[in-house]
């Protein structure tokens, strides 16, 4: 689907203008959206806008990095939003210069489409242009990473303070993780090239709107900063785990062998009495079998208090 806005030059709004008559003399710039395009309408991409190759086949061989590209005539940029299901990224390309604005993407935009309907009800968005269009949308996508990470980061803070056990949670904590993760090759790319953005020397509006572009870059360095901070909590909880299952094989083992200790004279003594000889003088006793057993009574209680008092029982 391909929609459209156009800008007079008396700054009227012309929605679904057809695409032969954008490029009029009465339109001061336009918008052109490529929402999920069929395979005659990506064409139009070459055959009526005349991009470069190489800008196309990023836009159709998803997915490309987020980056920025020189052409002449107009820049190109892939961006990256969030897929609030799936956690992945998924691609956005803009083609920008100060008569257009043109937007690609093979899936349905809910930042696009917010963005066009603030345009449709705001007039003054009207007066700035298509980078300030761009700036919006990243701005969009941007704002779109906070739902996400907030809600991974309570749920981390309700499992950091649960009274469960902590093995209970373990399977939550490495999926969390792992999301954490998966949202980090999207947002740290994304950081990477805010960065380059305002400290180019080649895209003379930003410079003007330098401050707009500095405000998003510093709500990806939040975000940085906070999947960083939840992944070293999540890291906390993972080693909190390990220590304590560790701690608790170490005391199992440790009753295990003390009780192994404590047996070992004992099954010395029942061996020797349990062979088959005929002349072991103590097999005649009386009282041979009450003073055995009584022995090694003494022998296990003994061992036991001992251990006992060295911590080891």
């Amino acid at each position: 689907m391909i929609r459209t806005i156009a800008v007079t030059k008396n700054r009227q709004l012309i929605e679904g203008l057809p695409l032969e008559e954008l490029k009029t003399s009465q339109i001061d710039w336009y918008w052109v959206d490529f929402e999920s395009p069929t395979e005659e309408e990506k064409k139009l991409l070459e055959s009526y806008f005349h991009f470069h190759p190489l800008a196309i086949e990023d836009c159709l061989q998803f997915l490309q990095r987020p980056k920025l590209d020189y052409y002449d005539g107009y820049n190109f940029f892939v961006l990256h939003s969030l897929n609030q299901d799936t956690l992945l990224a998924e691609e956005v390309d803009l083609f920008v210069s100060s008569q257009f604005i043109v937007s690609f993407q093979l899936f349905q935009s809910s930042e696009i489409e917010l963005v066009r309907q603030e345009l449709i009800s705001d007039p003054l968005s009207l007066e700035k242009g298509p980078f300030h269009i761009m700036y919006r949308i990243i701005d969009k996508i941007v704002d779109y990473y906070f739902p996400t990470i907030y809600k991974i980061e309570d749920r981390i803070n309700e499992i950091d303070n649960s009274i469960r056990p902590i093995h209970m949670l373990m399977d939550e904590v490495f999926d969390l993780r792992s999301q954490l993760l998966t949202i980090r090759h999207t947002i740290f790319p994304m950081r990477d090239l805010l960065y380059r953005i305002i400290n180019s020397e080649r895209l003379e509006i930003v410079k003007e709107q330098h401050i707009y572009f500095t405000d998003i870059y510093d709500h990806l360095l939040k975000l940085t900063e906070m999947i960083e901070s939840n992944r070293e909590v999540t890291s906390d909880i993972r080693d909190s785990y390990l220590s304590l299952s560790s701690n608790r094989m170490n005391t199992i083992m440790m009753t295990l062998t003390v009780i192994t200790t404590i047996f070992m004279p004992l099954t010395f003594i029942a061996g020797v009495y349990g062979m088959n000889f005929k002349y072991m003088p103590e097999l005649n006793w009386h009282y041979g079998y009450f003073i055995t057993l009584g022995f090694m009574g003494i022998i296990a209680l003994s061992m036991y208090f001992w251990f006992k008092h060295k911590g080891w029982f």
